[in-house]
């Protein structure tokens, strides 16, 4: 098991139900490849440092947790195909 990190940038104009949506999703697929969801932190709406498909602001979440390494890609190919987040970033803690 490893220490990962990520950060993803949804729609500014999600309501919060879409956005616990979005959390409850994510949490799922880390606890479905047996990893574990240490820390969520919500960030807010921010301004973006550039525009993304036409958007100027998003919604900032941060997951801190545990997961084995294979699980990596897949979690960073399952981000990629939903709708609401703009951009995603996966990192290893050290």
């Amino acid at each position: 098991m490893r220490n990962y990190e990520v950060l993803v940038v949804t729609q500014p104009d999600l309501e919060e139900a879409a956005v616990t949506d979005v959390n409850t999703k994510i949490e799922g697929w880390i606890s479905e490849a047996g990893g574990k969801v240490e820390k969520t932190d919500n960030w807010g709406k921010r301004r973006l440092a550039y525009e993304i498909n036409k958007q100027r602001e998003g919604i900032y979440i941060l997951y801190k947790f545990t997961m084995p390494p294979a699980f990596a890609t897949e979690l960073e190919r399952r981000l990629r195909f939903l709708e609401t987040v703009i951009r995603h970033m996966v990192t290893i803690e050290a």
